[in-house]
């Protein structure tokens, strides 16, 4: 069943004719919500968890192809053990559902970061909703899960260094598009849009490189009550810019 309607002709229509193909969300604020409302903070991590699902599934009917969202930072083993534990058991829960529904729903599902000091059982059932995806074309949800912008370009110069030491690059080969190509977002577009809710203005060490020239929009909204009529505010926001890149409009 859809978590959304379906939109009609002339609210379709309000949308710019320019989506971006690539949206970034930080997924902020999901503690804050459950302490509001005097819940544990993985009761807010739950409702976010709902939100990701519908937002993406947004994001698809809409046209939108790739979807980034930071849902687990290289900062964040710094939280208790609990609630460590508990985003655990919610990304176990998504990933069995996700590998059930992925080939019928043709979604593909990728992610961002080092999965190496997760639990095997995490990592084999991300290893299987990387494998089902390559055989899918379609929409692509990007996890970032123990991820860290910086932490990434520290991965990716080790890697370049290494295939320079074996012969494999030379130096006056190293390029903006050869450092990109060992991202883990390889392959992929850099995002347009990056979104964060919650109130803060900044963007955490996501996507460092990915969004030298990405567009932002903050708003105040907790992740857990972002909806897809938030999503259509910013998306006509971005509408609006003039996306220079350094240049001046003719």
């Amino acid at each position: 069943m859809s978590l959304f309607k379906k939109k009609k002709p002339e609210e379709l229509s309000a949308l710019p004719a320019n989506l971006p193909r690539h949206i970034g969300i930080i997924m902020d604020g999901n503690g804050r919500w459950a302490q509001k409302r005097n819940l544990p903070r993985n009761a807010g991590h739950a409702a976010g968890a709902e939100t990701f699902r519908t937002i993406a599934n947004y994001c698809k009917s809409i046209g939108i192809e790739y979807l980034t969202v930071y849902a687990f930072s290289t900062e964040n083993w710094k939280r208790p053990l609990e609630e460590v534990s508990g985003i655990f058991r919610l990304l176990e829960k998504y990933l069995d559902e996700a590998i059930e529904n992925m080939v019928r729903d043709k979604n593909r599902l990728f992610f961002f970061g080092d999965l190496s000091p997760f639990p095997e059982h995490i990592q084999r059932l991300c290893d299987k909703a990387v494998s089902l995806s390559r055989e899918i074309d379609g929409f692509q949800a990007n996890l970032c899960v123990n991820y860290g912008g910086r932490h990434e370009l520290m991965r990716a110069i080790k890697r370049i260094a290494n295939d320079c030491a074996a012969g494999l690059v030379k130096e006056n080969n190293i390029t903006e598009k050869l450092v990109a190509d060992y991202l883990d977002s390889a392959g992929i577009p850099d995002p347009e849009l990056i979104i964060r809710p919650s109130g803060e203005l900044r963007t955490s060490n996501f996507l460092l490189w990915q969004s030298a020239y990405s567009e932002l929009y903050f708003t105040d909204l907790l992740w857990p009550d972002f909806t897809a009529a938030e999503l259509d505010k910013a998306l006509i926001e971005y509408g609006r810019r003039e996306r220079r890149f350094g240049g001046v409009m003719k």
